[in-house]
């Protein structure tokens, strides 16, 4: 069974509740858990490069507080269970792409994530992540609705 669970979160109510419901699958089956966030990369347009820099370390210090804020629901679920637990986060535009790489990297061997529920033109044009990760990730996924 599975021994090593990764759970994405993006701090909204329903990864919340994915990640509650991914504890209590990783309590049943003995196994750890890692918590884990992408914080968006620091994009800005301007003609006055001296003017980024303390922009940059604020936005880069802000998303590190959103990240641990998210986490600790993770952290919570898991000590409340009595589940190992670690967690990381990493910086990117293409979240998908850092979780499946997080997955692989801290050998996991099940990615426990909620799935937002777009569909139609809204999935389309927005995308949805869970549905990205299931297309690209060799480690099985298991998606809450």
């Amino acid at each position: 069974m599975f021994k090593h669970l990764l759970v994405p979160t993006d701090g909204s109510p329903l990864s919340d509740n994915a990640a509650r419901k991914a504890v209590l699958l990783a309590k049943s089956v003995n196994a750890k858990v890692t918590g884990f966030h992408v914080v968006p990369q620091y994009h800005i347009l301007t003609l006055q490069a001296e003017m980024l820099a303390d922009t940059e370390e604020r936005f880069a210090k802000y998303g590190q507080s959103h990240a641990e804020q998210y986490l600790s629901v993770v952290e919570k679920a898991a000590k409340e269970a009595g589940v190992p637990y670690d967690s990381a986060f990493a910086t990117s535009d293409h979240p998908y792409e850092e979780i499946i790489k997080a997955a692989e990297e801290r050998g996991c061997d099940l990615i426990a994530m909620a799935s937002h529920g777009r569909r139609g033109l809204r999935g389309l044009l927005i995308g949805s992540e869970a549905q990205k990760v299931l297309t690209h990730s060799a480690v099985p996924v298991l998606v809450f609705r």
